[in-house]
């Protein structure tokens, strides 16, 4: 399976991005959607582009053009879709499968390998005290920083929808 392109555009409206008054994309802190400084020491958040969270030894101090920011979006889908297709033992739909790579480019591989979504999809007969079903564990993919984030919030009530009804 590979992920839509109408799942790739709803990424790319879900995902923040900064531009500068050229169009080049810029860092920016991702939990406040603020530019950076790209000279200074970065915040751990430091953003470029759709969502590609910045990694040590990566420079982006010259910003991106849009096909730069596309192309690091699509080289960033596809370690997610890496880890849904090594991961997910049953059966998907495309929407099913849009949304589980939606969610894991969002909480990173590490978090996706551990989790709870991951055991209820993979095995209809797990139960967890703590997330009752398979939503409940879905939608405690809400905080930054420790807190509850609005927009977190929104953002897995969009990735359900498509999920468990196929809206995008």
């Amino acid at each position: 399976m590979k992920i839509s392109d109408k799942c790739i555009k709803w990424l790319k409206n879900k995902e923040n991005k900064v531009q500068d008054k050229t169009g080049r994309h810029i860092i920016y802190d991702d939990s406040t959607g603020r530019p950076v400084n790209p000279y200074a020491p970065l915040p751990s958040g430091a953003t470029i582009g759709y969502g590609h969270l910045i990694r040590r030894g990566e420079d982006y101090a010259q910003g991106l053009t849009e096909q730069q920011a596309i192309d690091l979006l699509a080289a960033d889908v596809s370690i997610a879709e890496r880890a849904v297709q090594d991961n997910i033992t049953v059966n998907l739909t495309q929407n099913q499968y849009d949304a589980l790579v939606a969610l894991v480019y969002n909480i990173g591989v590490g978090a996706f390998k551990h989790s709870t979504v991951l055991k209820y999809i993979n095995n209809p007969e797990f139960h967890s005290i703590i997330y009752p079903d398979l939503e409940s564990a879905w939608r405690a993919w809400n905080r930054t920083q420790g807190k509850v984030s609005n927009g977190l919030v929104r953002r897995r009530h969009c990735e359900w929808n498509m999920f468990s009804r196929g809206i995008y």
